[in-house]
């Protein structure tokens, strides 16, 4: 199997909305298995050589919101982005947003959709709070372990 077929098959996967799909031939064996929160990845196994698909490269973020300069106040959580990936706060552009500053959360809560590599991932809560702040702007790259938002504890 091919670099470009292995593309061709995680796009079918992402489009088809499949969560995990195990393939095994005698020259290859792929596992891709899909949760909110992760891209999708595959595994090679087998005596075929691993392929490495090429890093995906980020923009440079858009004029960062001048409240992402400041420093959180000590009792506040930040919630950071779980990866690489555009930063969208509903999941369609005529959606309302996920959250809004004074929403009230709890464990599970969607917060955020986060685009990479053509899949769109939710990011949900892990923690029960209000929603203080919102640091990234709609439809903005964002990096791994950027902060999101801020979060008074509940």
């Amino acid at each position: 199997m091919e670099t470009r077929d292995i593309q061709r098959l995680l796009d079918f996967i992402a489009q088809s909305g499949l969560d995990e799909v195990n393939i095994e031939t005698n020259e290859l064996k792929i596992s891709v298995k899909r949760y909110a929160g992760t891209a999708i990845a595959p595994v090679a196994a087998a005596p075929v050589a691993q392929i490495a698909a090429p890093a995906p490269v980020a923009a440079a973020p858009a004029a960062a919101p001048v409240a992402a300069a400041e420093a959180p106040a000590a009792n506040l959580i930040t919630v950071k982005s779980p990866m690489i990936g555009t930063f969208y706060r509903s999941g369609s552009p005529e959606a309302p947003a996920f959250v809004e500053i004074g929403s009230e959360i709890k464990p599970g809560k969607v917060l955020c959709v986060i685009e990479a590599m053509k899949l769109f991932n939710e990011i949900e809560s892990e923690v029960s709070g209000r929603i203080v702040k919102v640091l990234v702007e709609n439809a903005t790259p964002v990096e791994f372990d950027q902060p999101l938002f801020l979060v008074e504890p509940a």
